[in-house]
């Protein structure tokens, strides 16, 4: 990437998505996070896979030579590979996985909020501070600040 492409940059994200050995694995995550990245909201800048076996040995593997059987619809990030990834994200992923688990790392850019994030590099801001509040904690303050009025 050259500097003017990287000055146009979104903010960057990486999750880790767990699925149990018992999940359903409906595929109806995939299509959706294929439609954020058709309607240009996302860009998915690196997608690694992790799985963890019964006997607690983990293994990883890049979007590469990807089959539907084994990756189900995230087979379509086939090739997604920035560089960034790699044997301490592995490691770091199957720390917080069950035995019989699956995962994918997902690094994406919010490409919905370049522009924003642009200008503010362009205008001498910068980022101090950032961070995610699960649904489940936000739904949580919500409920005790109902209850406590």
């Amino acid at each position: 990437m050259g500097t003017e492409e990287i000055q146009e940059l979104g903010p960057i994200d990486i999750v880790v998505i767990g699925y149990g050995a018992d999940a359903p694995m409906t595929g109806e995550a995939a299509p959706l996070l294929l439609d954020l990245v058709q309607r240009g909201i996302i860009r998915v800048l690196d997608c690694l896979f992790v799985a963890k076996e019964a006997d607690g040995t983990f293994a990883g593997f890049e979007a590469q030579g990807l089959t539907a059987d084994r990756v189900g619809d995230f087979a379509i990030f086939e090739g997604a590979s920035s560089g960034l990834l790699g044997d301490e994200d592995v490691a770091a992923a199957a720390e917080g996985m069950e035995p019989g688990e699956a995962a994918v790392i997902l690094i994406y850019e919010n490409t919905w909020a370049a522009p924003f994030a642009s200008a503010v590099r362009r205008n001498g801001g910068r980022l101090l501070a950032a961070d995610r509040i699960p649904v489940q904690e936000f739904i949580a303050a919500l409920d005790a600040a109902e209850s406590a009025s």
